[in-house]
């Protein structure tokens, strides 16, 4: 009788926790990649170059809401709570807009060719790490090209950048990302500017 008993708490208990988990509402949080200076507006007849930021493509465990932690050398972790506010590409596209547009000031650097006339360059990307590890850093990997007005592949380059997380959490996570992105336009305009 004593181990019925027992037995009948413990089940009540696993039943009672397991519903106060369910019932838990989740705190979700949402983050933007953090803004950089843009550069000076330029009209279109005074830019030297146009640079349209073509196709950005992200590892497909990426192209997700979820910002993304490596746990250790094969596991991926997709976080439920703390999620992008916008598509992770467009933020990418966009910032990398801002960035090289202060970086390259007699460029024009546009999203798209849409309303461009004229003969532009075309950089590409493929992003295969964006993302936080356990040991306290914010990796950012891939690959980038650089086409030149007559569609040809002028220049081919490896990514790798990496920032040192200045605290625990995701919103540190985020802004190393974010590092990680002015890191890596900086790298990009120097190689341009020596393509032009």
């Amino acid at each position: 009788m004593l181990i019925r008993t027992k037995k009948y708490l413990l089940s009540l208990l696993l039943l009672l926790s397991v519903t106060a988990c369910a019932n838990s509402a989740l705190t979700v949080q949402r983050y933007n990649l953090p803004d950089s200076q843009a550069g000076t507006a330029i009209s279109p007849a005074a830019a030297k170059q146009i640079l349209v930021i073509g196709s950005i493509q992200l590892a497909e465990f990426l192209d997700s809401e979820s910002i993304v932690l490596q746990l250790d050398d094969i596991t991926v972790h997709q976080a439920r709570e703390h999620l992008w506010a916008e598509n992770l590409t467009q933020q990418l596209r966009r910032g990398l807009r801002h960035r090289l547009s202060a970086q390259l000031p007699e460029t024009l650097v546009v999203s798209d060719q849409r309303g461009i006339s004229g003969d532009s360059w075309e950089l590409q990307l493929a992003i295969d790490q964006f993302h936080g590890y356990t040991t306290g850093s914010a990796l950012t990997s891939g690959q980038w090209q650089l086409h030149n007005p007559q569609g040809e592949l002028v220049l081919i380059a490896p990514i790798t950048v990496e920032t040192a997380l200045s605290s625990d959490g995701y919103p540190a996570l985020v802004r190393a990302l974010g590092n990680n992105l002015d890191q890596l336009a900086q790298q990009l305009a120097q190689q341009i500017r020596q393509q032009y």
